[in-house]
């Protein structure tokens, strides 16, 4: 029996290129170890933060400089070469958030053991006591349902943080359980059928029409990733803020297998294109467009069918995720709804974290207050 795990050791890195290397010196990245990985969510990978880091920040292509934490669970005479445990990639500023932005549906710590609650503390702990101390620190979107959530809010709460939680946005999704594609379609509103129907016969009566799915990092992928951008920057859609994100997050999911980039071709012009993620039975619905002027062919919700039956019948998911917000048409193709919050915390020891606390909390008691009649 082995004994217990002294306090969990926090090491800093800056940089996800010092992060592999000491995946590389743990030999966390050893069959044994990755069978541990408990992330299935593409947002929860070194990948993801890497190039979100490299090209998700800044519009002249630089990179944010992480923080990343990383906590180890030590066992004295352990055998076991699984470490880390946890890493919470950070973007330091003058207040201190998440590696996480415009792009991250999901935000939450890079796992390779799953961690106890000491693990959350020392975390918080290191965070608290760090010289920068940062009067504000902010985590969001989370998966309410996690035991990061409850873990992490906890842990800042016990380090001596003033802490509250709020909303972020609404999260559609579908539980596809064991059905097949046809079973599934059989379950959403005959309206969205019909509506697939007739634009599928609208597209046939103005040519020839063809769905591509990319998938593998072949020759065609470059053409694939500049067809999509040309219909994103031709949709009703505002520009990108970082245009090389998409780019290199199309190559990166390639490289992993995780790629479905949809193309709804119409007399050999692209109209229509959506980028959806596959990893560990989950789809994720990450980006859809099409091109102004051909609302009436339905071509998005014809893609979005093509594209559902793929990830249903031939990638077998279990889940299939709209990801951002509570727009109408989601709720046609989904089954269930979740919402994702965001934790705020305050720094008592620090005068902005004093005065910051003060206004939020004036805040929410003024917005919460009723109206006198008039």
């Amino acid at each position: 029996m082995l004994p217990s795990p002294r306090k969990p050791k926090v090491t800093e890195l800056a940089s996800f290129e010092a992060l592999r290397e000491l995946l590389a010196d743990s030999k966390s990245e050893d069959p044994h170890c990755l069978a541990r990985h408990s992330a299935a969510e593409v947002f929860y990978t070194v990948p993801w933060f890497e190039n979100l880091a490299m090209y998700g920040f800044s519009a002249s292509g630089g990179r944010v400089t992480p923080l990343l934490l990383v906590a180890s669970e030590v066992v004295p005479d352990a055998t076991d070469p699984c470490a880390p445990t946890v890493c919470l990639p950070f973007a330091a500023g003058a207040h201190l958030s998440g590696l996480s932005n415009y792009y991250s549906s999901l935000y939450g710590p890079l796992v390779w053991q799953t961690p106890g609650a000491a693990t959350w503390l020392a975390l918080a702990q290191h965070l608290r006591h760090h010289p920068s101390r940062w009067p504000v620190v902010t985590l969001s979107p989370l998966d309410q349902d996690s035991t990061f959530y409850t873990g992490i809010e906890l842990a800042l709460k016990q380090a001596g943080y003033w802490v509250d939680t709020y909303y972020c946005f609404g999260n559609w999704y579908l539980n596809v359980g064991q059905r097949n594609f046809d079973q599934y379609m059989s379950s959403v509103p005959s309206a969205l059928r019909n509506g697939i129907a007739r634009g599928r016969h609208r597209l046939t009566k103005q040519g020839p029409w063809n769905i591509h799915i990319q998938q593998a990092p072949n020759d065609a992928l470059e053409s694939t990733i500049a067809s999509f951008v040309h219909v994103y920057n031709q949709s009703w859609k505002p520009p990108e803020p970082h245009a090389d994100f998409i780019p290199n997050l199309v190559r990166m999911a390639a490289s992993r297998g995780w790629l479905r980039l949809g193309l709804l071709t119409l007399n050999d012009q692209t109209i229509a294109a959506q980028l959806w993620l596959v990893k560990d039975q989950k789809a994720s619905i990450f980006k859809l467009a099409f091109m102004e002027g051909f609302e009436k062919l339905s071509a998005g919700s014809v893609l979005t069918h093509a594209l559902m039956r793929h990830v249903i019948d031939t990638d077998h998911v279990h889940e299939v995720d709209y990801l951002t917000g509570d727009d109408r048409y989601k709720r046609d193709w989904m089954s269930h709804r979740r919402e994702r919050r965001g934790i705020l915390a305050f720094h008592p020891g620090t005068l902005e974290g004093l005065v910051r606390a003060a206004l939020h909390w004036a805040g929410k008691w003024l917005r919460r207050r009723p109206k006198l009649p008039n």
